[in-house]
């Protein structure tokens, strides 16, 4: 059996002021090609299908128009999408009697039964070949909030409900398995040690409790399949163990991720091979210069910039990196007349000034788009590093989660 493994399309997302339908669109067309030429059993989609909670109507056409196509290119295809932090379940699952008859299966939340116990078989999914007979038991895992994991030990709290979880499933799915059958798990959460790419991924648990050890993954899954962060990445040094990453960079730091989606063959229990497949990216990031210089040889390089005649929506984004010793009011209007009819799109000038302190001699200039897209820890990260040059202590970071957790439940309704 075959798998494919993507997460985190963000459909809907936006790079500063400019939407990304066509980035979306041809990367979707690669996918439904790729579906066909690599002609796999079954499609892995692990969360953050979209980019917010009420995503546009266009994006969500992105989405039927692909699982149509995928389908009409290969009739067999199982579709399994978990929901991810981005996403509303109830949104996410609302079509699903019709995609029930697609063979697709989405699992947008954890729901409980009367006696408040989670509903197990809803999490398990069997995986059938094109004959029709199981090959392989699916743990269908959505983002979980703290509410929707059982009760862990008083010590490991959201962590070890988290574990225990998966411990049921896979106790479940290895009392319904038959010999030759592999166990895959999804999953839409931060993994301990993984890469983070700070400007683009929301924190799932405020206070750095949310990072989970790879330990919570059984050795006899076959396979564990990841989606949250943007970077594709093995955890713990485990090869069945990954990320497959975001198929588009979500921002400028993450203009050298190798941007994939990740390709398994089963071998009755085990996962005989893993290979990446790269994605081609349909609209280039540029970073000029690549390290911030003074304004008058940045302008010169933006004057002399010499690029590839293309249509709007193919033209490269561009972010200007400027460093400054003091506020230089007329700055976008000179750049802006730098790029005069270039085939370019300026989405962001990054404007540093000299800094104090080893953690960093140069601190970027956040503007109000930047401070919107970052998280509440992230800033008071940067805030402590620029007055005490030193991280903050991990009990501070508790601190200033259970502070932030008691403001939200203090603002909701």
């Amino acid at each position: 059996m075959r798998l494919l493994h993507t997460s985190d399309w963000h459909l809907g997302q936006s790079l500063h002021q400019f939407e990304r339908t066509y980035e979306h669109d041809r990367f979707l067309d690669w996918l439904a090609g790729t579906i066909e030429s690599e002609q796999p059993d079954a499609l892995l989609l692990c969360g953050d299908v979209f980019d917010n909670a009420n995503p546009s109507s266009a994006a969500q056409r992105q989405l039927y128009r692909f699982l149509s196509a995928a389908r009409a290119r290969a009739p067999w295809l199982q579709v399994v999408l978990i929901g991810g932090n981005h996403d509303s379940p109830g949104r996410l699952e609302a079509p699903s009697p019709l995609f029930d008859a697609f063979g697709i299966t989405v699992v947008g939340h954890v729901t409980r039964a009367d006696d408040g116990r989670i509903d197990l078989d809803r999490l398990l999914v069997p995986l059938p070949d094109r004959a029709g007979r199981i090959r392989a038991w699916c743990l269908a895992v959505p983002y979980l909030r703290p509410g929707d994991v059982p009760a862990g030990d008083a010590d490991t709290g959201y962590a070890g409900g988290v574990a225990r979880l998966y411990r049921e499933l896979l106790e479940r799915a290895l009392a319904r398995r038959e010999s030759g059958q592999a166990i895959i798990a999804l999953g839409h959460c931060h993994m301990h040690g993984g890469a983070v790419s700070e400007e683009s991924e929301r924190r799932i648990v405020i206070g750095g409790a949310e990072a989970l050890s790879a330990d919570l993954f059984d050795m006899r899954l076959a396979y564990t399949a990841l989606g949250h962060l943007h970077r594709a990445q093995t955890i713990a040094g485990r090869w069945n163990v990954r990320y497959s990453g975001s198929p588009l960079p979500m921002s400028f730091t993450e203009i050298d991720y190798p941007h994939q989606v990740v390709r398994i063959d089963l071998d009755g229990e085990k996962a005989a091979a893993i290979e990446p497949l790269r994605i081609p990216r349909a609209v280039d990031l540029l970073r000029i210069p690549p390290q911030p210089e003074p304004a008058a040889s940045v302008l010169d390089t933006l004057a002399h910039l010499d690029l590839p005649q293309l249509p709007t929506e193919a033209q490269p984004y561009l972010e200007v990196r400027v460093r400054l010793d003091a506020p230089e009011p007329g700055l976008r209007a000179r750049i802006e007349a730098a790029l005069a009819d270039k085939p370019v799109r300026l989405a962001k000038i990054e404007t540093t000034y000299p800094g104090t302190g080893a953690l960093g001699a140069e601190t970027p200039a956040l503007s109000l788009n930047d401070l919107g897209r970052l998280e509440p820890v992230t800033i008071f990260r940067r805030l402590y590093a620029r007055q005490y040059d030193a991280e903050p202590p991990e009990p501070l970071l508790h601190a200033f989660g259970e502070l932030l957790e008691g403001r939200a439940d203090e603002s909701a309704p």
